[in-house]
């Protein structure tokens, strides 16, 4: 990766009694060298790339500490590295992103939780839940109770996340069962500080070799018959060892109300939603500045398993009790339900009934619940700022729609100059000749077609699985389906699950693979046809800033041709008209049987990355630099913007025509422009009208270029008519 994590990996050295400054996910990644971890792996994911990344970075470190770090082909890979603690006193950790990365690991995590662990296994995994997320709406929660894995939702505070990361390990030893750790978006990048301890080897290690492998055990393979005792383990001896572990370290944390006030009610709150409900306690004037409640309080740090008798002492007396939990369906309130009618404790329980069966907890759909739950349990209890504050809420948003009227939508986009834009814009001209085409979207930047102008993908199944995904379609239309992926989902999902597939079924139909060099949308890490670091320096001395590095590396093509792909074509991605002829082609050859198109274009992010140290070197060094650039030709724009609908490109919009009898705006091109080229190649490829021009513009140029350069400006400034 060109990203650098520096002075993230400094903090992971820190020993003991120093003090540790920084983000959540970072928190976590030091904690697990403090507890003794032995490997760790995973696939990088939004909101916990970080743990991988900086692992990666810091391998050099860690491998002093004799702890292994893998980055892993995809999230069953990650969980199947697990099975090093099914048999040895190792600790192991992996992480992905949230419940779609659990989808993958499914087989290889119910084969794990069948025989447990005797070393500690943790999965540290981003729960990706709420507006800000990227994927479906679902949970881990669900995962966690079909496998008896225990879950952690640690309070976001980071004392108590590094605590619950050391009792993750130990609690999976003293149970046999994995540890889950979900982590919500805010809990990964809340900021905060903690003592930190020393790193801890590992007893075995890749520097404390273990002599023997162990001896063969049925018992620890996940296979009949022995599966079926396994079970009977989970429920006789590792779900009460869980609980027993979780209340004899007092991983839940208990809050009673300060000043005894109101002690007839009480909140059970997933650890992760704490922060939320102390604001939303707060606007209720139920809680100081502080954070101490008025409402007594139990933080579930641990949802499952939940420990019968510490949630029975908690509701046991009360008038009622509410519980917050975030998400559909509600596994907590009717496990919490249950224990409590099993130990005939009659307390009302409210919690879906009261809030939002779905949807993200926010403080004010807490705050609203609180009201609810105040009106029926607390009557003569003044919330009357609380009901203020939500008035005036509402107030401003209404206020500011009739105000500004509808804002318009603001959808995310490609990066300026990247190399799939001009891919999309080919496949609009495209189709104007074939007709329409059923297009499988994917995972990944590519996914971003989806929005205006391009609007391009009818379903997203997974990752990698977009030419899997048309296999149902593609014989029932009449035109060919063309299938999007990245050369990040081919080798973590595409080349089995659809490459592999469409071949043995001979298959007719098209596959696209952007071929950036990247796994680029979650965060640009390496894969195997990354550039390699002498193809850089090669395109650095050769002075080749514009060209694209990914054709450097072949062993997309290679595989392709091994597994017996007979069409194939690569194609420069910002070609546009050789791009749009290539798709014509692939939808009209008259070859039956998989067509793979691969667009060359390098990650614009990593692109720039690369050139732009080099590019401040040689300036500063006095030496010549040249840079592309483009524009728009104002006197020639002829004001229909048919380049932007085509493009989408941000830095191609729009200003006020310059002509005084010309009321449409004209195109023109803004600072921030790459010099990538595809608003010129649009308009060559679309036929559009000859407005773009391409400088190029020079710094430390020749004694002879400053003389052309000067004499040029002369003569055009003489030439130029007279404007107002």
């Amino acid at each position: 990766m060109e990203v650098q994590f520096t002075d993230q990996i400094e903090q992971l050295k820190l020993g003991c009694g120093a003090t540790f400054h920084g983000e959540g996910i970072l928190a976590i990644t030091k904690a697990l060298l403090q507890s003794g971890v032995a490997y760790i792996g995973g696939y990088q994911g939004a909101p916990v790339s970080h743990l991988l990344d900086v692992m990666v970075q810091a391998r050099s470190y860690v491998e002093t500490l004799g702890v292994h770090v893998e980055a892993c082909a995809n999230e069953a890979s990650a969980a199947a590295m697990l099975g090093a603690s099914i048999h040895y006193p190792l600790r192991g950790a992996v992480t992905w992103k949230s419940i779609v990365g659990t989808n993958v690991a499914a087989d290889a995590l119910s084969n794990l939780a069948s025989p447990g662990v005797v070393g500690g296994a943790l999965i540290v995994v981003g729960e990706d839940y709420g507006e800000g997320a990227s994927v479906i709406q679902e949970r881990t929660h669900a995962y966690a109770l079909k496998s008896t894995l225990a879950l952690f939702d640690p309070r976001p505070d980071l004392p108590n996340m590094v605590r619950l990361v050391e009792h993750a390990f130990a609690l999976s030893e003293a149970s046999n069962m994995p540890a889950v750790m979900e982590l919500r978006i805010r809990a990964c990048h809340v900021r905060g500080r903690f003592v930190a301890k020393d790193n801890v080897a590992p007893r075995f290690s890749t520097r404390e070799l273990i002599a023997e492998p162990a001896a063969f055990d049925y018992m620890r393979l996940a296979h009949p018959p022995v599966t079926f005792a396994h079970e009977k383990l989970k429920v006789a001896q590792r779900i009460p060892a869980a609980q027993a572990y979780i209340s004899a370290q007092g991983l839940n944390e208990r809050f009673d109300a300060e000043h005894g006030l109101h002690p007839e009610v009480g909140l059970i709150v997933q650890g992760g939603l704490y922060n939320a409900l102390i604001r939303a306690l707060q606007q209720c004037g139920l809680a100081d500045a502080f954070g101490a409640s008025r409402l007594p309080l139990l933080v579930l740090n641990v949802t499952y398993p939940l420990v019968p008798a510490e949630v029975s002492g908690f509701c046991a007396g009360r008038r009622a009790v509410l519980v917050l939990e975030e998400g559909t369906p509600e596994y907590i309130e009717k496990d919490l339900a249950q224990a409590l009618r099993r130990l005939d404790v009659q307390t009302p329980v409210h919690g879906k009934d009261m809030l939002p069966a779905a949807g993200e907890y926010t403080v004010e759909v807490i705050a609203q619940g609180l009201l609810a739950f105040a009106d029926a349990h607390l009557p003569g209890l003044d919330l009357s700022a609380a009901r203020a504050w939500l008035a005036a809420n509402a107030a401003r948003r209404a206020d500011v729609e009739k105000s500004l009227g509808a804002l318009p939508a603001r959808p995310p986009g490609f990066c300026i100059g990247c190399p799939e834009r001009p891919v999309f814009a080919a496949l609009k001209l495209a189709q104007a000749q074939v007709g329409p085409v059923h297009v499988a979207a994917d995972i990944g930047c590519h996914a971003l077609a989806t929005f205006e102008p391009f609007s391009s993908g009818h379903s997203i199944l997974g990752y990698g699985m977009s030419l899997a995904s048309r296999a149902g379609v593609s014989p029932m239309l009449q035109r060919r389906t063309l299938a999007i992926m990245g050369d990040g989902g081919f080798w973590h999902n595409g080349l089995l699950t659809g490459v592999q597939s469409a071949l043995f079924s001979g298959d007719d139909a098209v596959l696209m693979i952007m071929k950036n060099g990247y796994t680029s949308a979650t965060g640009t890490q390496d894969i195997l046809n990354t550039p390699d670091d002498p193809a850089k320096a090669e395109a650095q001395r050769e002075g080749a800033l514009h060209q694209s590095l990914t054709h450097k590396n072949q062993v997309i093509e290679t595989t392709l041709k091994g597994m017996g792909v007979q069409w194939l074509r690569s194609v420069h991605s910002y070609d546009v008209d050789a791009m749009r002829r290539t798709l014509q082609e692939a939808f009209t050859s008259p070859f039956n049987g998989l067509k793979v198109i691969i667009a060359e274009g390098e990650c614009q992010l990593e692109r720039q990355r690369r050139i732009r140290p080099w590019i401040a070197g040689r300036l500063q060094r006095g030496e010549r630099v040249e840079r592309v650039k483009y524009g728009v030709d104002e006197d020639v724009c002829s004001g229909d913007h048919a380049c932007i609908r085509l493009s989408g490109c941000p830095t191609l919009t729009l200003k006020d025509n310059p002509d005084p009898l010309r009321v449409d705006p004209v195109a023109t091109v803004i600072d921030g422009c790459v010099g990538c080229g595809l608003c010129g190649a649009n308009a060559h490829a679309a036929t559009l009208c000859p407005s773009f021009y391409r400088a190029e513009v020079v710094r430390n140029g020749s004694w002879f270029e400053s003389l052309l350069a000067r004499f040029r400006a002369t003569l055009t400034a003489a030439l130029r008519p007279a404007r107002a």
